[in-house]
């Protein structure tokens, strides 16, 4: 990796920090490359969604994806907070410059879960159906792959808390659409990973701390990916709580990881610090 690819992930810490810490001129520059809209489903029901674009699109070139799934402090209706976290990674005017993508973000409905598990328990058992908000929400990524000039080999999905169990969802239920994942503080059913999960790019992040949901969790997922023969990327903080998100969407290289991977090639990113470990992060600013 040259100076100019750390130099971007450096970069990115700033923008999340500004963003978590002050709120604007960061969080208002995220907001303004979103546009609102709703999805409605074969059977009516809707979900609303906000999409970015990359900022300038140029004839014939397809963009690689990026399906955000929010947590659950972010439900409602308002087609907004579901911006509160992690996403300012993705959509600064830094990072949009330097990694052109589509970026999606729906938001689930108030009483209702990306996955129908509950979050807190040592263990869990996978629905036998996706949720109604997941439904919708793979709706949505089927409308934009069909309205919108995207890459099919580099559609990346990642979610935080409520959010990661989502990621966790697709990569089990649907890995043949996905290139990589970023599940954090999330969790899922082991018995449900595959080969074909274990085929797919995955970078997975928790604190040891958290008190919502169990690292443990975390632990289940990743090692099911390695006995299924995949070689999942972990990243495990101390001190965070639940809030594992901050320092996971900072990370230098997230970034220049994700868009280096393809669906169906392996992952042979060089990277200049080892993933799987305990990282010590210094305290957080905020809540």
């Amino acid at each position: 990796m040259n100076s100019s690819t750390l130099l971007r992930g450096w970069l990115s810490i700033l923008i999340v920090t500004c963003a978590i810490v002050f709120g604007s001129p960061a969080g208002a520059e995220v907001k303004d490359h979103f546009q609102p809209f709703v999805f409605t489903g074969p059977d009516g029901t809707t979900l609303p969604y906000l999409l970015a674009l990359p900022q300038n699109l140029e004839a014939g070139k397809k963009y690689p994806v990026v399906l955000f799934f929010h947590g659950a402090g972010e439900r409602g209706s308002d087609n907004a907070r579901q911006l509160k976290n992690g996403i300012a990674a993705f959509a600064s005017d830094a990072n949009l410059a330097a990694y052109p993508a589509i970026l999606i973000a729906p938001q689930c409905p108030l009483n209702q879960q990306w996955v129908d598990m509950p979050w807190g328990t040592p263990s869990g058992t996978r629905p036998a159906a996706p949720s109604a908000a997941m439904r919708l929400a793979l709706g949505i990524l089927d409308h934009v792959c069909a309205t919108e000039p995207v890459d099919p080999d580099r559609i990346y999905i990642c979610g935080l808390s409520m959010g990661g169990y989502a990621t966790w969802d697709c990569l089990t239920r649907f890995p043949e659409r996905f290139a990589a994942g970023i599940p954090v503080c999330g969790g899922g059913d082991p018995a449900t990973v595959s080969v074909a999960t274990a085929a797919v790019s995955i970078w997975a992040f928790h604190s040891q701390d958290d008190p919502t949901v169990p690292v443990g969790r975390s632990h289940q997922m990743i090692d099911a990916v390695k006995a299924a023969g995949g070689n999942p990327h972990y990243t495990e903080y101390q001190g965070w709580g639940h809030g594992s998100w901050v320092p996971a969407f900072a990370e230098p290289e997230l970034l220049p990881w994700l868009f280096a991977q393809v669906r169906g090639r392996p992952d042979t990113f060089s990277w200049q610090e080892p993933t799987d470990k305990v990282k010590v992060v210094p305290p957080k600013a905020g809540p």
